[in-house]
């Protein structure tokens, strides 16, 4: 399916005649132009695409006064349409409030670009009922803050259910995520993951084994400037701080089994901390884990590794585990989730590989 044609869109914006607080043109936009970051909005100030007061307007510096009239052209691609489809869920827990779904590895949570069906938030329309959901097309972006798709009406006319993603999981992660039917518990929610008070852990096969049995790992990541679709960890003060703990399970040789505790919910925050390490999770293509990287690449080993590779077409990393507050009833509560079978059988088979081979 080709991508829709952006079309040029006028966005005005009517300054109130009680503002006095004189910020910065760039800032002011930043906080209505969704999804737009502040060096967007700069970049399209000087292009010469706002105007104040019906005069085009180049420094993003400007001043905004009360009374003041600004317009903006945007480029914007038509509405899409987010049909519920009957996609079978494993549903761990739901009630009035929530839903606890342990997602399989391959399904993507949120529509994005290139996955405009097929996903979660398709199957949980229709699992609660819920009609379409209408969407800029911008707005089908993986880093849009998901808190966009909640489950009551924005406005008179708009869908009156609709699934409340919390957060998400990489699409070959598996495992347990919580998502709200209704505004309330969904700003309940967002507030835990905010404040760091969610007990999340997950398992995963890694490449090689740490020097210590347990530690933390505290970095700062940001996006990669040499590969935006990955994450890479950074100098102090040019990221977000990103805080993983991490235990080692049991030891294969060459790999192992380790649970990873979030203090931080960073993209690929597991996956970019294991790299780090020089323990990139197994069979990440993103960050080179679809590889042998301990021992010799030859011969038996290569092939068993292959075969596996084959079987476990992924990272092999799975959310364990998931513990919340309840918004309702304020419970303490903890959800469990099994190994899922292509990890299991990797386990199986590297317990009896004869590493010496």
């Amino acid at each position: 399916m080709s991508e829709p044609e952006k079309q040029p869109t006028e966005l005005r914006y009517d300054v109130p005649p009680g503002y006095r607080e004189g910020e910065r043109l760039d800032v002011y936009l930043t906080g209505f132009i969704l999804n737009a970051t502040r060096a967007k909005i700069q970049k399209g100030i000087k292009e010469g695409n706002v105007s104040v007061n019906a005069r085009v307007v180049k420094k993003p510096s400007t001043p905004v006064h009360a009374g003041d009239v600004i317009i903006c052209m945007v480029m914007k691609a038509p509405h899409v349409n987010i049909e519920a489809e009957a996609i079978d869920l494993d549903i761990c827990f739901e009630d009035s409030d929530i839903i606890v779904v342990n997602k399989a590895a391959g399904m993507v949570v949120h529509p994005a670009h290139g996955h405009r069906t097929g996903t979660l938030v398709h199957a949980l329309l229709y699992h609660v009922g819920g009609e379409s959901i209408t969407m800029e097309e911008d707005d089908l972006d993986p880093e849009t803050n998901l808190s966009a798709i909640n489950a009551s009406p924005r406005f008179e006319g708009d869908v009156a259910l609709r699934p409340g993603i919390v957060h998400r999981l990489d699409k070959d992660t598996s495992g347990l995520l919580v998502t709200a039917k209704n505004d309330e518990t969904h700003t309940a929610l967002a507030r835990q993951f905010a404040a760091r008070t969610t007990r999340r852990k997950y398992f995963a096969i890694v490449w090689g084994v740490p020097d210590e049995d347990s530690g933390t790992i505290d970095t700062e990541i940001a996006r990669d400037t040499r590969d935006r679709r990955k994450m890479t960890v950074v100098a102090p003060g040019k990221g977000k701080r990103a805080v993983t703990h991490f235990r080692v399970i049991e030891k294969f040789g060459y790999t192992c089994l380790i649970e990873f505790q979030l203090e931080t919910g960073r993209t690929h925050q597991i996956r970019v901390h294991a790299a780090h390490m020089a323990h990139p999770v197994f069979g990440d293509v993103t960050y080179g884990g679809d590889r042998i990287r301990y021992g010799k690449d030859e011969g038996q080993r290569r092939t068993f590794y292959r075969n596996l590779f084959e079987r476990l077409p992924r990272q092999a990393l799975h959310a364990a585990s998931l513990g919340f507050q309840h918004p309702r009833t304020g419970e303490e509560v903890d959800y469990e989730s099994d190994l899922p079978e292509d990890m299991s059988h990797v386990i199986d088979r590297l317990r009896t590989f004869d590493i010496t081979r």
